[in-house]
């Protein structure tokens, strides 16, 4: 399905206008308290701007020197050219673990990948071990719509419905939050203690010493990582950072944008294999499915700078009315609009660039200074260029070229404008509806009548 027709369709759900409005407003109103506490966070986003596009600019350099360390730390490195060589790596580490079930940890990386039906398909279990991506999962005709709260589309009592009839024992279970997050935990626990994998994305990895890190809130990603006997991360190439001491801005610019929070209650950031302390194995995934792509683009590469934090979508006027399913990716909202696709190949998602209103809120409030109306514009450009975008309209921009570019026909056309215009206007505005593709201009916006004369013609009678 088209963006539009997705964006049509959720516009005629009320209810699901008011969950997005409610769990936007809160978190952004979350996030402004947070970030008004730092009086140098500006000088705090041009750091990250910078290390995001050093990082990238070397990702070569950075992705061997990467593989290097985790190597010399008794970790294991695999490259994956797109997400079908990773899903396969990952099936075949669970066999070897003897292993027919797998505890994850929220990661968008195997979301894109479509991890969880891959590993189905060879007849493994994967368990979400997120509360949000549970109750996502929970459903099988449910998916997440958004990068931070997957769940957000969902309110209490639609989460209360989905655990009465999936996890044993509750049948009776009340709509309290608390009450929800006990049922989980109980669930959950058990499957910490008895499964031998765990699945992992990543926020970021460093070449200078080949840890790899995970934020998160809950714990369930400190369980994933530490007490399965292997752990495997899946980790997109643009989560590399050079330095260890990158993380110092990083940890502050994510929990701020993300979740409102000054650090997030789990930061776990592990080296290899310990002898004695968690898992006995560890293999890093690298995935590029694109990315390489993407960076071959000087204008569309930004978007790679990603670290992931979904501010961006909690200020978009265009997300908090279609909400994510609209986009049909895995990364939905503003980002998703510039990443999915330099991602998946332009062909995929020629409307995505479309699905903004060039407002520029996403640009004001992310951490690492991505331009997204730019490379919004950018990549339309690519669309027509590539002559991917709709017919109709390619035609009528050409058609337009060609009067813009010769002065007579361009006066020819303002007096025609001006003669057409007259039976729809009223008081400076045209207010009657236009007929055939013209129509949906009117339904929200006002668009202005053409003037009784044109400053050519009015400068011409002052001569």
């Amino acid at each position: 399905m088209s963006f539009p027709a997705a964006a049509a369709e959720a516009l005629g759900d009320s209810q699901l206008r008011r969950n997005l409005r409610k769990a936007t407003s809160t978190i952004r109103a979350k996030r402004e308290g947070a970030v008004a506490e730092l009086a140098d966070w500006e000088q705090l986003r041009d750091a990250g701007e910078q290390i995001k596009a050093h990082a990238v600019a070397h990702l070569d350099v950075h992705l061997e020197q990467l593989e290097r360390s985790v190597s010399a730390a008794g970790g294991t490195v695999h490259w994956a050219r797109d997400g079908d060589e990773a899903n396969r790596i990952v099936a075949d580490l669970t066999r070897a673990a003897d292993s027919d079930e797998v505890v994850k940890v929220k990661s968008l990386t195997t979301d894109e990948t479509g991890l969880n039906d891959a590993l189905a398909r060879r007849g493994i279990a994967a368990i979400e071990t997120d509360l949000a991506e549970l109750i996502v999962q929970l459903d099988p005709a449910d998916r997440q719509s958004h990068i931070l709260v997957p769940a957000i589309h969902r309110n209490r009592q639609e989460i209360r419905a989905l655990f009465a009839q999936h996890l044993p024992g509750n049948e009776g279970i009340s709509a309290e939050p608390t009450e929800l997050a006990a049922a989980a935990r109980e669930y959950l626990r058990r499957k910490f203690l008895t499964v031998k994998v765990g699945v992992s994305g990543a926020n970021f990895a460093i070449a200078e010493t080949g840890s790899v890190g995970v934020v998160e809130s809950e714990g369930n990603g400190r369980m994933c990582t530490t007490l399965p006997e292997t752990l495997i991360t899946v980790m997109g190439i643009e989560k590399v950072l050079p330095r260890f001491s990158d993380l110092e801005v990083m940890l502050q610019l994510l929990p701020r944008s993300s979740t409102a929070e000054r650090m997030n209650p789990y930061t776990s950031i592990w080296t290899g294999v310990a002898e004695g302390d968690g898992p006995r194995d560890f293999h890093l995934v690298l995935l590029d499915a694109g990315r390489s792509a993407a960076l071959a683009d000087p204008q569309g590469r930004s978007a790679l700078h990603c670290i992931k934090c979904s501010a961006c979508m909690n200020v978009c006027p265009v997300f908090e009315r279609t909400g994510g399913h609209a986009y049909e990716s895995t990364y939905p909202g503003p980002i998703g609009a510039i990443l999915s696709p330099q991602l998946a190949g332009m062909q995929a998602h020629t409307d995505l660039p479309w699905a903004s209103s060039l407002c520029g809120a996403c640009y004001e409030v992310c951490p690492v200074k991505i331009d997204i109306p730019s490379v919004l514009i950018h990549l339309r450009q690519k669309v027509v260029e590539q002559g991917d975008g709709p017919a109709a309209e390619r035609l009528a921009m050409e058609a337009v070229g060609r009067v813009f570019n010769n002065r007579s026909r361009y006066e020819r056309a303002q007096r025609a404008a001006r003669i057409g215009a007259r039976p729809f206007s009223r008081d400076g505005k045209i207010e009657a509806r236009l007929p055939g593709p013209l129509k949906p201009w009117l339904d929200h916006r006002d668009l202005p009548a053409p003037p009784k004369q044109s400053f050519r013609e009015w400068w011409r009678g002052r001569a």
